[in-house]
């Protein structure tokens, strides 16, 4: 089988960069694998899981999370330009879970409407990365 060049970019460097099998993306309306011949489409991505595999139907060899961004597809390629990205075997799921906790108690100190939306935005996206790490949705 033909692989896609698979491409994950953040602003401060190209973190991954080499053939796949399969990508699967965060994208805002849902998941998308994406693999040699795929229509050629840009999507927004949303906070999530990237995984990659060698061959489809393999278990993924790699996962980052992403902090949301967009992913430009075309037949042979997938360049996916990441807010933030991290593999996700480097999160420490304590840290995010003490991380998480903290934002709810900001969130309930927040003084007005920008300061709580921009707490709420922050639960969201940590809320993401602990599901990253335990597979499990947060509430």
């Amino acid at each position: 089988m033909k692989n896609i060049n698979f491409e994950l970019v953040s602003p401060e460097e190209k973190l991954f960069s080499e053939p796949v099998g399969l990508a699967v993306i965060p994208g805002e309306e849902g998941e998308m694998g994406v693999a040699a011949g795929h229509a050629s489409l840009v999507v927004a991505l949303k906070p999530g899981v990237v995984s990659l595999h060698k061959e489809m139907g393999e278990a993924p060899y790699q996962r980052i999370f992403i902090a949301g961004g967009f992913a430009d597809v075309t037949s042979q390629n997938c360049v996916v330009l990441a807010e933030q990205a991290v593999n996700v075997n480097e999160l420490n799921q304590v840290a995010i879970e003490q991380e998480l906790k903290d934002l709810r108690e900001d969130l309930g100190l927040a003084k007005d409407h920008i300061e709580k939306t921009r707490v709420e935005k922050r639960i969201l996206l940590t809320q993401a990365k602990l599901r990253a790490v335990t597979g499990k949705t947060v509430i």
